[in-house]
């Protein structure tokens, strides 16, 4: 068995709503064997994966996988769910898994599985397949050093607690997050213009200034004096005797901590004595060469965050301690709680493992106890002088306690040192009363505090914290933009620039994305084909965004799936039989289901073509609550006639006009002629494109007068929509420069270039050579039928031998007009094109179709005719 193929899918895709992996592997000796049917199969792998047993069964019904190996399935199911099962026990845990054969290809499976974290679905594959191939085989296989390797990585890149609990709830308010890169907790909540970033609980708001402040604690301790919050009194030193002075002339117990410390990284309270001072003095200078030297304040130790300038949670936090049982010593009771589930090391879990390190012994020193005494029942030990959960403490929730002058003392504290999310450290012996009632003080103010103490307090009311930094940092806005989706086979690129160019028109900083490249606010960032997952993003993340329309063609939803959870219109124009055969699709069907998933992931409307009977159905997927909007050049199609008696809305074309429509009320928006991409209403695939056009902009809000103003100025030309329609003069004959390459935009292409002028249709064509060889014969009878005369030539062979593809189409062609004279075969693209220039005169018509550039024609031209050639070029500038 071995992996022939593998790819992320990263957002909604034509198997799942969430992101997975797709494998294509290959059973070899495999095939067709069942689990059943390998001695000792079951039981090895069962062993080996005891979580195995508690699977559901495919069905969805409680019993354990283990019951249907036992039942028997093949092993590429099995494949599936051990791989599920392995980063269950590395990460997050994840269930959806699908895997189905490979249509036409005996013993390979495309196996589809589910991930959290995108770094340890490959390698949890990769030893699924080694580990289900080697007991297969009866051979012996120790997964444990392998599954130690993939909780490393589980680790690495989990997400931080606080993070999580952040992002948590920024999904249950809809609001959309990316995560910026793996090696981060870095994230983008929202897209574009609505966006914002976050990094645990540090937000893209939280000034830089403010985070320095915050880390030196005695200029922050300045600044709350001055804005009249207690802190306690000291000083600031580099040298033990200048701490030692500072501690005579205090004259009560102190506590020294680094100056720029954190988490309680070097905190030493309640020195009494000198040598106190001087332990503390060296702990703290672990940390940090500048150490903090002031009044202990008595009392207990509470965390207050602060998030939007509202108080969001509050806590009684307790230092690392054991509680005695009268048996067991010190050093084993903390390995006792080391056992509880809830702790975990650093921040991965809710609480911390304790340490029993030189400064918990020094503890245990000043209470009277080394690591081998056994404490009295009940009584607590305390492991550390600082109470954070980093170091193992614990925390009380105690919000509802904070009297209404602690609030607006804490409220001030984050305000004046100019933090959004601040964690305000207090010290006092009752945090229900007024810390000026009994001496408490304010006696550090954190940047990026940690929130899982509030989240999952030790005792009372868990707090959400997270919720509290989402509403600070979003306010009411769910971090949407306005985002257009348009698919289909052909007019997707056309479509998505005229609705994109009316938003523009409107006044909106708009982003694009189409097979020329990414633009924004009509700039282009990229060149290429950008119509995927990567280029989506790049829209998305563009601030300067307010409305983005991405063409989302049928290689990026099956690479890598859509880049966004959810779409506001999703617009599909039609569905044609093109690049079958390819990635699994193999029937228009198929390629239909891959459409789709634009037309499911829409929440406020899916614009339909009512005249492709594939786009009809996809009306029963829509989500609830997304309006269906037909388009139709028919005005009596009876799907589009039964939607508006439904009261439905739609958009269709009756007298050379668009027409509005909701069922009651039909509204003329324009004449087609006053549509300049629709060459006086001859390219009628551009009226169909405008309708759908018109469609998603109304779905979307926009007014009448803007969806005219938008459509009547739009230009589809060797500028603004390269080789989409691009119509040039060449001494008389009328050119025009085309990306049709399947049977659909060739009729669609000639039906519009017979009606421009009454000389003879000469058409120079091609197709790549990954079709299939009846979609190459096909389009050689579509031409055959349309063209006076024609020049094929070789486009991209794409494995096949140079020349196959043309050979196919002139098959086609001579299905229907027989062996002719008016059939040229001609490899070279360059020459093509000088051989359909000659066969024509003035007043004839030139399709040059499937052209990779404009440039390809042009320097074909200048051969032969140097003043047009330079001509056109300008034109294109």
């Amino acid at each position: 068995m071995y992996i022939l193929e593998q790819r992320f899918l990263r957002g909604p895709n034509v198997h799942a709503d969430t992101p997975c992996l797709l494998s294509l592997i290959d059973l070899e000796d495999l095939y067709g064997v069942s689990s059943k049917d390998i001695p000792g199969f079951n039981d090895a792998l069962l062993a080996a994966l005891p979580s195995l047993h508690g699977q559901l069964l495919p069905t969805g019904q409680p019993g354990g996988f283990a019951q249907r190996l036992r039942a028997g399935t093949y092993l590429a199911r099995v494949v599936e769910h051990v791989t599920l099962a392995l980063q269950s026990l590395a990460g997050p845990t994840v269930g959806y898994g699908r895997t189905r054969p490979a249509a036409g290809r005996p013993g390979q499976y495309r196996v589809v599985v589910q991930y959290a974290i995108e770094k340890l679905a490959e390698p949890s594959f990769q030893l699924a397949v080694d580990l289900v191939t080697a007991l297969a085989g009866g051979e012996e296989f120790d997964i444990e050093p392998r599954l130690q390797e993939l909780r490393s990585l589980g680790s690495r890149y989990a997400i931080g607690t606080s993070t999580a609990a952040v992002l948590a709830a920024a999904h249950e308010r809809g609001i959309p997050y990316t995560r910026i890169t793996d090696e981060a907790n870095l994230f983008q909540l929202g897209w574009g213009s609505k966006q914002k970033r976050l990094q645990a609980t540090t937000t893209g708001d939280t000034s830089y200034v403010a985070v320095k402040i915050a880390s030196d604690k005695q200029l922050t301790k300045a600044l709350l004096m001055e804005a009249g919050v207690p802190v306690p009194e000291g000083g600031t030193v580099t040298a033990l005797e200048e701490a030692q002075r500072i501690a005579r002339r205090l004259r009560v117990p102190v506590t020294l901590k680094p100056l720029d410390g954190n988490q309680g990284k070097g905190v030493t309270t309640r020195c009494s004595t000198p040598e106190e001072v001087e332990k503390a003095f060296a702990f703290a200078r672990e940390y940090g060469r500048r150490i903090i030297v002031e009044r202990f304040v008595e009392g207990r130790d509470y965390r207050v965050l602060v998030a939007g300038g509202r108080i969001a949670a509050a806590s009684l936090r307790r230092p690392a301690h054991v509680t005695g049982d009268g048996v067991s010593t010190i050093t084993e009771l903390v390995e006792i709680e080391n056992q509880n589930p809830a702790r975990g090391a650093g921040h991965s879990n809710v609480l911390t493992r304790l340490a029993l390190d030189a400064h918990a012994e020094d503890m245990l020193r000043r209470q009277g106890y080394a690591p081998d005494s056994v404490p009295a029942p009940g009584v607590c030990v305390e492991l550390r002088s600082n109470a954070n959960l980093s170091t193992g403490g614990t925390a009380e929730d105690v919000t509802d306690l904070l009297p209404e002058s602690t609030r607006a003392l804490c409220v001030r504290a984050a305000s004046k040192i100019g933090l959004d999310v601040a964690g305000i450290d207090i010290v006092c012996r009752d945090i229900a009363l007024p810390l000026d009632e009994q001496g408490g003080a304010v006696i550090e103010v954190n940047a990026a505090p940690g929130i899982r103490m509030h989240q999952h307090p030790s005792a009372g009311l868990p707090r959400d914290a997270g919720e509290a930094i989402v509403d600070g940092l979003m306010g009411p806005s769910n971090g949407r933009i306005p985002v257009v989706a348009v698919t289909g086979t052909n007019g997707k690129t056309t479509t998505t620039l005229m609705i994109a160019h009316a938003a523009r028109v409107a006044g909106l900083g708009t982003g694009v994305t189409t097979t020329e490249g990414v633009f924004v606010n009509g700039k282009r960032l990229v060149k290429g084909d950008c119509t995927g997952y990567w280029s989506a993003r790049t829209v998305l993340s563009a601030p300067d965004v307010d409305f983005a329309v991405l063409e989302t063609a049928r290689g990026g939803i099956l690479k890598r799936g859509l880049a966004f959870d959810q779409c506001d219109v999703g617009v599909v124009l039609n569905v044609a039989g093109d690049h079958l055969g390819l990635d699994g699709v193999d029937t228009i069907e198929d390629l239909a289901q891959v459409k789709a998933v634009v037309a499911t992931s829409a929440s406020k409307a899916v614009v339909l073509n009512a005249e492709d009977a594939l786009c009809v159905s996809m009306a029963r997927r829509a989500r609830p609550g997304a309006e269906i909007i037909f388009f139709s050049m028919d005005a009596e199609n009876p799907t589009f006639l039964q939607h508006l008696e439904d009261g439905g809305r739609g958009a269709y074309l009756q007298d050379n006009a668009i027409v509005i429509a909701d069922g009651t009320l039909h509204q003329e928006l324009m004449r087609v002629e006053a549509m300049p991409s629709t060459f006086g209403g001859r390219a009628r695939y551009n009226i169909a494109n405008a309708l759908a056009a018109s469609a998603a902009l109304m779905a979307s809000g926009f007014s009448n007068l803007q969806i005219a103003a938008g459509l009547s100025t739009f230009v589809s030309d060797s500028k603004t929509n390269p080789l989409r329609t691009n119509v040039f003069d060449v001494r008389g004959v009328t050119v025009i420069v085309d990306y049709a390459h399947n049977p659909a935009a060739y009729a669609a292409l000639a039906e519009m270039a017979r009606a421009l002028l009454p000389g003879q249709l000469v058409g120079i064509v091609t197709a790549p050579g990954d079709r299939r060889d009846s979609d190459l014969v096909q389009i050689g009878e579509v031409c055959g039928e349309r063209f006076d005369e024609l020049v094929v030539y070789e486009s991209q062979s794409r494995g096949r031998e140079v020349g196959g593809a043309v050979d196919l189409i002139i098959e086609g062609i001579e299905k229907v007009v027989g062996p002719s004279d008016t059939t040229h075969r001609e490899i070279e693209v360059d020459k093509a094109i000088r051989l359909g220039l000659s066969l024509c005169r003035a007043g004839d018509v030139l399709v040059f179709a499937c052209g990779s550039s404009l440039k390809t024609f042009i320097d074909a031209l200048r051969v032969d005719d140097p003043e047009s050639a330079d001509r056109i070029e300008a034109q294109t500038v």
